[in-house]
């Protein structure tokens, strides 16, 4: 009796050591990470996670999924994420629109975008192109905007939507040139570009992601990047900056966040680790075909990064009285 006795004493403590083992494993080992991506599927937050999240898993040694968990303009996914564990389990593919342009026009979230995230670094920019219908007649910043004044509300400009980072950017360069363009707002980048293309509206903002392609075709013409300064990959094209609106910078991001309270040696890890990913030469070159510019950072700049962005545009937002809510 007494030796059964001692059988399930030790059999008990045995089994509570090992639950107890199994709660504290150590970070990443305990379960598949995962990247929510706030947009649909094919975008270029998804794509820039799914190239992340497939090296990531293998520096780590541990599964790494992206989940896309798209509405409300993000605001679905973020929410989600910003009310998980802060176990490093859960991390964030943001951008622009949800963490710059998103908070400037929207008064209702059901989070803070600063205080209920842990930053771990930006990954990379991607400015946002000036392109106009292939028989426009301006070709540069200064043509446009001398037709633009010579022709006052005549000249509209697309964007994907009322808030959208395309839209506040063009009401950026409105109020920096000096002119007025028509605002014409469309479900989406892909309808905006279809119909400058056609000729149906005169200009717009996309990113360079989004252009690309009719770039090359012929079906779109380029007047100048919305970057800080010219891309690698379009050496000739002059900025808007430099060609006239001095100062004036229109370009989306990518980052990466956690819900925050996540450990700091955890975004340190995986700050460390997603760098060295994207200092690769192989996923330099993917991003670079997506016109992507590889830009990490550590944490606190880019905690610095997101408030400057969020100030920014909440300003232009201001200004023109642009509120989706």
């Amino acid at each position: 009796m007494k030796t059964m006795l001692k059988n399930i004493f030790y059999f008990s403590v045995f089994a509570i050591l090992s639950l107890n083992a199994s709660w504290a494993q150590p970070w990443p080992t305990k379960q598949p990470i995962k990247i929510i991506v706030p947009y649909p599927a094919g975008g270029a937050a998804d794509v820039t996670a799914r190239i992340l999240a497939v090296k990531l898993g293998i520096a780590i040694n541990q599964s790494v999924v992206v989940e896309n968990r798209a509405g409300a303009n993000g605001v679905i996914g973020l929410d989600y994420v910003a009310k998980s564990m802060p176990d490093g389990y859960t991390l964030l593919a943001t951008n622009l629109s949800s963490h710059g342009t998103g908070p400037a026009v929207s008064r209702k979230l059901p989070y803070d975008p600063i205080n209920d995230f842990s930053p771990i670094m930006l990954t990379s920019l991607v400015p946002m192109v000036l392109v106009t219908r292939p028989n426009f007649p301006a070709k540069s910043i200064s043509e446009l905007i001398a037709y633009a004044k010579s022709n006052p509300g005549k000249v509209t400009i697309a964007s994907a939507g009322n808030g959208s980072s395309n839209h506040l950017a063009s009401e950026l360069l409105n109020s920096m040139a000096a002119i007025k363009m028509l605002h014409v707002p469309y479900k989406g980048d892909t309808p905006a570009m279809l119909d400058v293309m056609s000729g149906t509206v005169d200009v717009m903002l996309p990113s360079i992601v989004a252009a690309t392609p009719h770039l090359k075709s012929g079906k779109l013409k380029a007047i100048a990047m919305g970057g800080a300064s010219r891309s690698p990959y379009w050496p000739d094209l002059p900025t808007i900056s430099e060609s006239g609106v001095n100062g004036y910078v229109g370009a989306t991001w990518g980052g990466l966040l956690a819900p925050a309270g996540t450990p700091n040696e955890i975004i340190a890890k995986l700050n460390t680790e997603i760098t060295r990913i994207l200092r690769s030469q192989e996923v330099q070159t993917q991003l670079a075909g997506l016109g992507a510019e590889i830009n990490p950072t550590s944490p606190e700049e880019f905690k610095r990064f997101l408030r400057s962005e969020i100030d920014k545009w909440t300003k232009v937002a201001a200004v023109n009285n642009i509120v989706i809510d």
